[in-house]
């Protein structure tokens, strides 16, 4: 069979491509630099055999939403008793479980404020992921258009309403997921996408780790009479071999060097002018046992955002956006054990936190996120057998999409968000003939849920059934 495509990078968006090429007839072949498969979705026995840490992404509530997953079977997902939790320094914490009424509830006098402000969200989950996962091209329906005029807000906004401190602190926490000061427009959105998707889908991790996404993900390829090339880095698109398309799973900066002189003028102008956003500091560690949590709901989350208030939270995140490593950073933990007894030996526990910090930073923050989580789970350190530092450069040497250690594929500022990466009626396609973009810095953006791939690959089926004249030579 004729080659049809090859897609350059295996990560989530990378297989969704080829997948979707490959399930409407086009031979595919994915070409990966890595000796291994999945971009950021691998899992590894980083430090001490038994234990399985993901290496990047861990806990998956946009895959759960995604169009494209949920039209497969995958691996098997585990979902947490509590979705994310947050604690405050009283010994308390804010949680978020599947049941708005419940949620709503634990929060005292905020709890009917919260109720309103999510519930119709949640009841329009559906239409407001697929409209988010969608390029902008069309008037959204109207729950969407409500959900959007309290997105488009700063999150601080959406905490002025509440008045308790662990109301407040659900806000932050789940709005600093954005990279972005917590003053800034959009992060709103994110406060309150992930509470909807919390409770329409749930925060779920897989169970034997994340690389079951891109195992899976690759036995469907298979099974089209698609492969996987690995360990092969592509540096210019003259090294491909010939195909109508091109499909690549990378960012501007590797596309303006795969590219050369081939890319027009205005693109490679509007493509260096690309944004990337804050990088990540991350640790891994094998634990003798459960993180000892003051606030018992910590224990049963798959998620812990650790920071403190909300005020210290904007204070973290402001801190990076200005340059600085901030001394106390706001911690986004994953503990898998907390849903999935895999990850580790009997009685002990796998657990990864990373903070915010500098594009390309060189810094290791590992002190300052252990005194992070020891401030609200004293004897914490005690438990600690061995840990892993990747520090911001050291997630581009492991990924060179993670820029200056950037995981969510460009800064999600308001014009990247509705133009990513360049303003494009069809954002996928490049002006070299027969070649895509299919990566997270294309709509929608960061996040394992494919769509990426998906749609650029819709574009591509569109362009061969119109015949060759956007084809490659």
């Amino acid at each position: 069979m004729t080659l049809g495509a090859v897609v350059v990078g295996s990560g989530p968006n990378g297989l969704a491509a080829a997948i979707t090429l490959a399930r409407a007839g086009v031979a595919v072949r994915v070409i990966e630099g890595a000796a291994a498969p999945g971009g950021g979705c691998r899992t590894a026995e980083l430090m001490l055999p038994g234990f399985h840490h993901d290496v990047c992404s861990s806990v998956h509530p946009m895959l759960v939403a995604s169009p494209f997953f949920t039209q497969r079977a995958g691996p098997r997902l585990c979902e947490p008793e509590v979705q994310w939790a947050h604690p405050l320094d009283d010994g308390s914490a804010g949680a978020v479980v599947r049941s708005v009424t419940e949620t709503a509830a634990s929060l005292g006098a905020d709890g009917a404020r919260y109720a309103r402000l999510v519930a119709p969200s949640v009841r329009h989950a559906d239409e407001v992921v697929a409209a988010l996962l969608a390029p902008l091209r069309s008037v959204p329906p109207m729950p969407v258009m409500r959900f959007g005029a309290w997105g488009v807000l700063p999150s601080t906004a959406i905490a002025a309403r509440y008045r308790t401190p662990a109301a407040r602190a659900l806000v932050a926490g789940a709005a600093a997921h954005a990279m972005l000061p917590l003053s800034a427009p959009l992060t709103g959105a994110y406060a309150l996408l992930f509470s909807t998707l919390a409770h329409a889908h749930g925060w779920p991790v897989v169970e034997g780790g994340s690389a079951r996404i891109v195992e899976s993900l690759i036995a469907e390829l298979t099974s089209l009479g698609g492969d996987v090339d690995t360990g092969r880095w592509v540096r210019s698109l003259d090294e491909l071999p010939a195909a109508p398309a091109v499909l690549l799973d990378v960012t501007p900066r590797q596309l303006l060097a795969m590219a050369g002189d081939r890319l027009a003028a205005r693109e490679r102008r509007a493509l260096e002018g690309f944004r990337y956003g804050p990088g990540v500091c991350k640790v891994d560690w094998a634990l003798s046992g459960p993180v000892p949590w003051t606030a018992e709901a910590c224990s049963r989350a798959g998620t812990v955002h650790v920071g403190g208030t909300l005020e210290e939270v904007a204070v973290s995140e402001s801190d990076v956006a200005a340059g600085r490593h901030p001394e106390r950073p706001f911690c986004i933990v994953a503990q898998p054990g907390a849903a999935d007894p895999t990850r580790a030996p009997v009685g002990k526990a796998t657990l990864w936190a990373y903070c915010h910090v500098p594009n390309g930073s060189t810094v290791d923050m590992t002190e300052r996120i252990e005194a992070q989580i020891e401030r609200f789970a004293p004897g914490f350190r005690d438990l600690i057998l061995a840990r892993a530092t990747r520090t911001a450069d050291g997630f581009e040497a492991y990924n060179p999409n993670d820029v200056g250690g950037d995981i969510g594929g460009g800064a999600a500022t308001l014009r990247q968000t509705l133009f990513r990466p360049t303003v494009r009626w069809d954002p996928y396609r490049t002006t070299i003939p027969g070649v895509y973009l299919c990566s997270a810095s294309t709509p929608p953006g960061g996040g394992v849920h494919g769509m990426c791939g998906a749609h650029a690959a819709e574009t591509v089926l569109r362009d061969l059934a119109q015949g060759r004249r956007r084809m490659r030579a």
